[in-house]
């Protein structure tokens, strides 16, 4: 019998050290890292996303990566279905391979499948999309409470793209989001293994206001200058991006927009440590736990070459 493949999971959240970690099990394992993160696709998004740098795309071989434009709409089917194919491949010449991320669904999309979804005509995507940026997040997060309560409930809501998703299904067909959520878990022809890293809540938080503070440093706000014509893609919607275009638009000063900033990751970091600790069977390590973690895959790689 053939060999069963592992796919190694890195999750957690932003700014926790997952990078680090996929790279350096990369080079133990002598593979390939997909990644996982929904604005990282993105060439023209890279201070504001914390995109490995180019030692480190340069330690591992890494996709998905700079792969698509912010012109293009990329949504977590389209990586469903390109991240399956790469695996496929990648799967022919190793028999372990890395992927990290702290998008929850496109983690999902790779790991279990997605539910089918309808998508509404570009001019309904781009209409909510302003309505997003002109009305605010709160105002949109009560349309959607209105219309689907119980995808309200499980969904991040405090996330624009998932807001505006799902303002979308409901515009294009009629019917709620929960409606299209009954999709039992896809059996992936390769296994699963989930590493979770987390630390102490004071630590992630002062490293997630030096991490805003080196952005600043290194160009952000000139990176978010030079996407204003793409300013209503929801990818731009996000923390670190419209805090900026609010900066810009006048509404608020540059030291309101990075404290806005530091404080929105925080957030977004809690909502991921949440997702993440109720999905799948996450196994979970502090980042400085590379040993512990090679010990641990190795001993469930072993037991799985028993089982076959």
């Amino acid at each position: 019998m053939a060999k069963k493949k592992t796919l190694i999971a890195i999750v957690g959240p932003t700014a926790v050290g997952k990078t680090a970690m996929a790279i350096s099990l990369a080079q133990y394992f002598n593979t390939e890292i997909i990644s996982a993160d929904s604005r990282q696709f993105y060439r023209e998004m890279s201070i504001g996303t914390a995109k490995p740098d180019p030692e480190e795309l340069a330690s591992a071989p890494h996709h998905f990566i700079n792969s698509h434009s912010i012109t293009q709409d990329y949504s977590a089917g389209d990586f469903e279905r390109e991240a399956l194919l790469k695996l496929d491949e990648l799967f022919k010449q190793h028999d372990v391979v890395i992927m990290v991320g702290g998008s929850g669904l496109f983690v999902r999309a790779l790991c279990e499948g997605l539910d089918d979804l309808p998508k509404a005509g570009d001019e309904v995507r781009e209409r909510l999309n302003n309505e997003m940026i002109q009305l605010g997040l709160e105002q949109m997060k009560e349309r959607l409470k209105t219309i689907d309560p119980a995808y309200y409930q499980i969904a991040d809501v405090d996330n624009p793209q998932r807001v505006v998703r799902a303002l979308e299904v409901f515009e294009a067909t009629g019917k709620p989001m929960s409606f299209y959520h009954k999709k039992d878990m896809e059996k992936r022809p390769f296994d699963i293994l989930t590493i979770g890293l987390n630390m102490d809540r004071s630590q992630l938080y002062a490293r997630i206001n030096l991490r805003v503070d080196r952005m600043m440093e290194t160009g952000l706000l000139a990176e978010v200058k030079s996407l204003a014509p793409y300013r209503s893609k929801p990818a731009l919607l996000t923390v670190g991006y419209a805090e900026l275009f609010d900066y810009l638009d006048g509404n608020i000063t540059l030291e309101e927009a990075v404290d806005k900033i530091k404080q929105n990751s925080r957030r977004y970091a809690k909502r991921q440590i949440t997702w993440f600790k109720k999905y799948g069977d996450t196994c979970w390590f502090q980042p400085t736990e590379t040993a512990a973690i090679i010990e641990f895959i190795n001993s469930k790689l072993a037991d799985d070459k028993e089982k076959s």
